[in-house]
């Protein structure tokens, strides 16, 4: 059994912003983060799942993601994204990161767990923390290409 949490964070909206993933399995513990120049806090919230599975190395796990995103959660568990899916997103955000996460998503028998954020949660606080840090080190910071030429044809 896999367990990972996730927060995103922007400062504006857009505007700088990061996530922050928390893998734990059994001993085993990693931390995620990385920053970007320009983005969206639904981006980051769902770029933090991204890449907590895309850490995993081997399919066929069983994996709980623990995520204070209502945005998030409800999109999968309540089978939204699929509905996204076969309407080819129309009029839908994000596309790019659904179209990855669901890449993804199928290599694991996943279940989604919200919490609510700044509860006190101690692996969503560390999280929140991550991605905060991350999106205020404008030395890392990376580009979220698609987001920022999807932004300029507005």
């Amino acid at each position: 059994m896999i367990e990972i949490f996730t927060d995103g964070a922007s400062s504006g909206n857009p505007g700088p912003g990061g996530y922050g993933v928390i893998l734990k399995a059994g001993k085993y513990y990693k931390e995620l983060a990385e920053g970007f120049r320009k983005t969206t806090n639904n981006r980051m919230e769902l770029l933090a799942v991204i890449k907590g599975l895309e850490a995993l190395k081997k399919p066929g796990n069983e994996v709980t993601i623990y995520s204070d995103s209502k945005y998030v959660v409800d999109a999968v568990e309540k089978k939204w994204v699929f509905g996204w899916l076969n309407k080819g997103f129309a009029g839908k955000k994000n596309s790019d990161l659904w179209l990855r996460f669901l890449q993804v998503y199928k290599l694991h028998q996943v279940k989604f767990v919200w919490v609510k954020g700044h509860a006190g949660h101690p692996e969503n606080e560390r999280c929140d923390q991550l991605a905060v840090k991350a999106g205020q080190d404008r030395q890392r910071h990376q580009i979220d290409t698609v987001f920022e030429q999807e932004a300029n044809k507005l």
